[in-house]
């Protein structure tokens, strides 16, 4: 058995890690934790690295659950979320090939910040041609023996000698940013992502 976090299009190393377990399964039952991939992507920007990040309101303040988080509508993170993806892979070789299959997430009024997370790596699934099933976790996991709860993190500066680099659009200005969003790796990637993701 392998735990991991919910996570918002998770990075590569993530998924990689995901798809190579069985049964992986998504800790809900957890206390909430802030700053983490659980509610944000990075994705290659004509500016460089940005972070996408999804608003959320703690009910129960810093005692609340990842199942119980919601997903805060005060602005309009869908439409820059959007537009950010838009603006950043128009250009990439499959971006057209795949965008239908997230254009939904950002024109859905999800309530929770799980229903989210399980309909993005649902889209993840699909585009990658995987048939996966989404378990979350029914009571908080303490010790297990492969937990990747909190293996990934977008404060970690990834090794890039521990990812094969491929095309980025924006890669005449910068250099190969690696363990981004899934994303950047199927919108440049397309078939060839989940190759390079085993």
């Amino acid at each position: 058995m392998a735990v991991f976090c919910t996570a918002y299009f998770p990075c590569i190393s993530y998924m990689a890690r995901f798809l190579a377990e069985d049964q992986p399964l998504i800790e809900v039952c957890e206390t909430y934790h802030k700053q983490t991939y659980r509610n944000r992507c990075r994705v290659m920007t004509a500016n460089g690295v940005e972070n996408l990040s999804v608003p959320v309101i703690k009910v129960n303040g810093n005692h609340t659950m990842t199942k119980d988080v919601m997903v805060s509508y005060k602005e309009h993170w869908q439409q820059i979320h959007r537009r950010c993806l838009e603006s950043a892979y128009k250009a990439a070789p499959y971006f057209e090939h795949y965008y239908d299959f997230i254009k939904p997430l950002f024109e859905t009024r999800f309530e929770r910040l799980i229903d989210l997370n399980d309909a993005a790596l649902q889209a993840v699934f699909k585009m990658l041609k995987v048939k996966r099933e989404i378990v979350h976790t029914t009571d908080y996991i303490k010790t297990v023996e492969n937990d990747f709860r909190d293996s990934f993190s977008p404060k970690a500066t990834p090794d890039p000698t521990r990812f094969p680099s491929y095309y980025q659009v924006f890669s005449t200005k910068f250099p190969f940013a690696p363990d981004l969003s899934i994303l950047d790796l199927l919108f440049n990637e397309g078939p060839n992502g989940i190759t390079l993701l085993k």
